[in-house]
């Protein structure tokens, strides 16, 4: 039997590779792998760059295990902003939508504390076949709104689209581990970095139901751009930050019809 070696043996490997969590890594490392060997390839693709959560065949998100594979975008910490608001938006029965839901993550974390009816999609197939591990709901591949089954159609009680949105420019500034090994149609949002962000607002109205929201994350110096393009959608919108996680998210809403006046008998 294989005895695997002492996390601290594996540290001067990960540290000199420039992994700033080294000692939390080989940790981690150590108690996946099943044998020595099988451990000494896992630290080498950590070496050469994976993502420690692509070796690892999972991603900590919100406090729960996902499947992630290769090529699928790795949940960010600060996106459970982004998944504690969209909880609190839904109830029993709502329907949520979980557009570029890349590991299913955000829906999954939605689905876990209400009984929602959950529907997600994402235009990557590798995406696709880890969110259909990771969601107890329906996954479908496709564009944005494309594959979503029409009768969805403003019934929709919480839209979350966890759209890219670094800037054309800015994708060659980001960490090796990201622009190198997640799809770059995760990644890239266009020359200000909000053009996917602006097709899923220009649809969003016909989607919501009534009192439904729309929410993105995004970063601090768009925010103000993505309100002016939710509200040139009809939407209302204000703007949600934590300090703790460095996030930044931006909330529609789909007015409720106003109330019609009564009838009086003269």
């Amino acid at each position: 039997m294989s005895v695997l070696p002492d996390p601290e043996s594996v540290v001067p490997r990960l540290r000199a590779a420039g992994c700033v969590f080294a000692e939390e890594e080989a940790r981690l490392l150590v108690e996946a792998a099943a044998t020595a060997g099988e451990l000494d390839a896992m630290v080498g693709r950590r070496v050469d760059g994976l993502p420690l959560e692509h070796v690892l065949g999972w991603a900590e998100f919100a406090g729960r295990r996902f499947v992630v594979e290769p090529g699928v975008f790795v949940p960010r910490h600060r996106t459970e902003l982004l998944a504690r608001l969209a909880t609190g938006f839904a109830h029993p029965g709502a329907v949520v939508v979980d557009l570029c839901c890349g590991s299913g993550a955000l829906g999954a974390v939605v689905a876990a504390a209400v009984p929602v009816e959950l529907h997600a999609t994402d235009i990557e197939p590798a995406a696709v076949r880890c969110a259909r591990r990771n969601v107890a709901g329906h996954v479908y591949q496709g564009d944005l709104y494309s594959p979503l089954p029409r009768e969805l159609r403003g019934r929709v009680d919480v839209l979350i689209s966890n759209v890219p949105y670094v800037p054309t420019g800015e994708v060659a500034l980001l960490p090796p581990e990201a622009r190198e090994h997640e799809p770059l149609v995760a990644l890239d949002g266009g020359a200000d970095g909000l053009d996917v962000l602006r097709r899923v607002v220009a649809e969003a109205p016909g989607w919501l139901a009534p009192g439904g929201r729309v929410l993105f994350e995004t970063s601090e110096r768009q925010a103000a751009r993505a309100v002016a393009d939710v509200e040139r959608a009809g939407l209302g919108a204000r703007v949600e930050e934590s300090e703790e996680l460095g996030a930044t998210v931006v909330v529609g809403q789909r007015p409720w019809p106003a109330a019609k006046p009564l009838l009086h008998k003269e």
